[in-house]
């Protein structure tokens, strides 16, 4: 029956307007993405980028931040100073209008910055608008300025507090981050910064970053004369470079400021990471555009020209990137992202820039420095060779039904669903939880696609030998989508791509290779966010007739403590201990389960954390476990 309530009247008075920074505290999700961790990650970065832009124009050197043991984050650098005089629009100092007002800086072609990584103009008046309570200190001048706010709104006018030097300069900004925005607490992860901190420090040379962490007493500071050259160094560190010198060049364009280095390796994979005015744009854009171009046609170019490439022969963009690591760096004025998480650098003109830089420089290092050309065009050409044998093997499983969705592998227990969007492929360790997946799903949306053993490592394996192992080929079989230059993301047959493996080491490491398989050769699917990782229960805690399936040690102690001590705890090792109507109902029940969607949040931190585990380097690998050892919790023997 329909409701007979009158509606209230929608008039004028139905209007609600949020004044100054109110709108900030009631969608907090709107400006920073999520108010969890990574949204209090936010907070620091955003303060530290605007302190980042003055390094970039010229104006700073050193910043220091520090989370106190109060959990207060202060941001110390020696740029200009936020000007404090009267903004004659607003009628205040500049200072209040950069703190109180959106869309308000120096970042929209008022002069203030050349180039800027933060241009919405919402950072440090939403990092005000999140904090509980917010003091900024500006040395210009030969005065100290301060001000101070309670959640965005100004306590006083700014005032002169003090004086300083002729040569003491700069901005200090201190924060508490509102709990009652962040629920979930102060939970700074010092890792995740000191990554973000290297990163940055890496890409604006002659920039000294300091990060320190009063709560963990832990301190680290960056500081790279080398810049992106050192960057390439260090990723790769656990890698056998194929020459010694990394190729750089530096040039200012009429468009923008281009700086690419790159460096090759005996590795099968590549990693290319790009970045706009030191934003990582891990979609890529025109910029990554050029480089490729470049890139191909220059080491063609020098290789007929010097007798290593036949006349009629030809390098692919696949061949000259294998082993490949790279930072292609741009700084502009304007730049245009794709989306909100300026992911994508969109500048149809930055491509012609990094193109002609790109050419004209690795062109002039191929020819001063012959070995290393020729190591790197040999690497090339056994990238060639594999590349036509993987095609050679493509097409002789292909002829045997082996690749092609109309051929689909005899283990793969299909679902009767044909709507992609609709349907979901369990990727099951062994034949017996496979057995006890297929028995247990809801066959019309889910299938069902067992794997033996182990897979190959795709961090030590070409292409070619990929493919003639036949649970990977199996699984590719299965996705629809192909693999190499034929890899067709649309061609997906199951837009949900859910990882299920035993919860002991066993399982934790084919899950790893599968994954390992997915960023190297498939990894588009992850950034579409398609993979998942099931989460299996740990534990059944049973009290006569009551059961409670738990999944953390924690639930597990909740669990005994509310149905007693005496309640029986049985641990679930392997998805084959359970049966078909209790896998379905902890772990497959869309209802019920608890799905992990693989996301790439850190490409950089990502490709150096497959290369740590999977790659050939044992000492870095044997060192991560050592530091690691006394952090785990449950293992297996």
């Amino acid at each position: 029956m329909v409701a007979t309530t009158k509606p209230a009247e929608y008039g004028a008075a139905s209007i609600q307007v949020l004044e100054g920074l109110e709108a900030v505290r009631r969608r907090p999700g709107m400006y920073i993405g999520s108010t969890d961790q990574r949204g209090l990650h936010h907070l620091v970065r955003e303060i530290v980028d605007n302190s980042v832009d003055e390094a970039l124009g010229g104006h700073c050197d050193t910043i220091v931040t520090t989370i106190g043991a109060d959990n207060v984050v202060t941001v110390v650098d020696n740029g200009r100073g936020i000007p404090v005089d009267k903004h004659q629009k607003a009628n205040k100092s500049a200072l209040e209008v950069i703190m109180t007002v959106l869309h308000a800086g120096g970042k929209f072609g008022g002069g203030g910055y050349k180039v800027s990584g933060g241009l919405h103009g919402v950072g440090a008046s939403v990092v005000n608008a999140l904090s509980e309570w917010c003091q900024v200190e500006v040395r210009r001048a030969g005065k100290v300025y301060r001000q101070d706010y309670k959640r965005g709104k100004p306590v006083a006018p700014v005032k002169a507090v003090g004086t300083c030097g002729p040569d003491d300069h700069g901005t200090t900004t201190r924060f508490l981050a509102d709990t009652d925005i962040f629920v979930a607490g102060h939970d700074y992860d010092f890792t995740w910064l000191s990554q973000w901190f290297r990163e940055t420090a890496y890409l604006t040379k002659g920039l000294k970053l300091t990060l320190i962490d009063e709560r963990i007493d832990q301190e680290v500071t960056f500081f790279f004369e080398g810049g992106i050259v050192s960057f390439v160094r260090h990723l790769n560190r656990n890698r056998n470079a194929i020459h010694e010198k990394p190729f750089y060049v530096q040039r200012e364009m009429p468009t923008c400021l281009v700086e690419v280095a790159l460096q090759y390796n005996d590795s099968y994979g590549e990693s290319t990471h790009t970045f706009a005015n030191n934003i990582s744009t891990i979609d890529g854009g025109t910029h990554l555009s050029g480089f490729k171009s470049a890139l191909t046609r220059t080491i063609n170019d020098y290789g007929k020209k010097n007798g290593l490439l036949k006349p009629d022969e030809s390098l692919s963009g696949e061949d000259v990137r294998e082993g490949l690591t790279a930072i292609v760096s741009v700084k502009l004025g304007e730049p245009q992202f794709e989306g909100q998480t300026k992911a994508k650098l969109g500048n149809a003109e930055v491509a012609g820039a990094v193109q002609t830089a790109v050419n004209d420089g690795l062109n002039a290092f191929l020819e001063e420095t012959p070995q290393a050309a020729r190591r790197i065009i040999e690497k090339c050409l056994n990238a060639s060779r594999a590349r036509e044998a993987a095609r050679k093997a493509r097409e002789l499983v292909q002829r045997k039904g082996g690749l092609e969705s109309f051929s689909l592998p005899g283990k793969l227990a299909d679902c009767t669903e044909r709507d992609p969007s609709r349907a979901e492929l369990y990727i099951v360790e062994g034949d017996s939880a496979g057995g006890t997946a297929k028995q247990g799903r809801d066959r019309r949306f889910q299938a069902i696609l067992p794997l033996r053993g182990k897979i190959l490592n795709v961090e030590r394996a070409r292409l070619d030998k990929m493919l003639q192992n036949n649970e990977i080929r199996t699984l590719i079989t299965a996705l629809g989508t192909s693999v190499g230059d034929q890899f067709d993301p649309s061609r997906l047959r199951y837009h949900r791509v859910i990882v299920m493996t035993d919860a002991d080491h066993d399982g934790a490491h084919i899950r790893t290779l599968i994954l390992t398989f997915f960023f190297r050769h498939m990894e588009q699917l992850i950034l579409d966010g398609r993979i998942f990782i099931a989460q299996p229960p740990l534990y059944r805690v049973k009290s006569g007739k009551e059961e409670r399936w738990v999944y953390t040690e924690e639930q597990r102690a909740e669990a005994q403590a509310q149905l007693g001590e005496r309640s029986e705890v049985q641990r679930y090792k392997g998805l084959g201990e359970m049966n078909a109507s209790q896998l379905w109902e902890t772990t497959m029940d869309p209802v019920n389960r608890t799905l992990v969607q693989v996301n790439v949040e850190d490409a950089i931190r990502a490709d150096e954390t497959f290369d740590m585990l999977m790659g050939s380097a044992v000492p870095p690998r044997k060192k991560f476990i050592q530091t690691h050892a006394r952090e785990v919790v449950d293992i297996d023997l």
